[in-house]
């Protein structure tokens, strides 16, 4: 057990007693109270627990919370203060969720994608969001939404 201080959503978090091998998506949901990144799987393949990490898209529930300390986190709460990202306005106008639990896992997966390539392919999209699973199948609306993202400068 250690004290940790991480950078999420640009605020700084001190915390104590947390063991270095506890997964960050617990630190961030349970110590750090933000409960917008979902547990899905506990093993990395489904992609519900995805931030990022200094601007890349890593699964925070097999990312040790030692390998944050340091690095700048985002969470979904983090990605616009009003929820006005070009990908959230693109998942409302193509009506993407239905259940809407991997949705935070999509979003931050897409946005970080995005930041790499501002005007990807439908072949681009499709393999960039490979391994980020939506049980009720909304995948056409999903490279939709990136697609319109996309056109609007989702890219930011």
């Amino acid at each position: 057990m250690s004290s940790v201080t991480l950078n999420i959503n640009g605020k700084s978090h001190s915390l104590e007693n947390v063991p270095a091998d506890m997964p960050l998506l617990w630190v961030i949901r349970d110590l750090v109270g933000l409960t917008g990144t979902k547990y899905g799987c506990g093993i990395a393949q489904c992609g519900a627990c995805t931030v990022h990490m200094d601007g890349t898209a890593v699964r925070s529930c097999s990312t040790p919370v030692s390998a944050a300390e340091g690095k700048e986190i985002t969470t979904i709460e983090g990605l616009s203060i009003n929820g006005d990202h070009p990908l959230q306005q693109a998942w409302m106008e193509k009506n993407v969720p239905q259940c809407g639990y991997c949705q935070t896992g999509q979003i931050m997966n897409a946005a970080a994608f995005l930041k790499q390539n501002p005007n990807p392919s439908v072949e681009q999209i499709n393999v960039a969001m490979t391994g980020n699973i939506c049980r009720c199948g909304t995948y056409n609306r999903i490279r939709e939404a990136i697609q319109l993202a996309a056109e609007k400068g989702g890219n930011v």
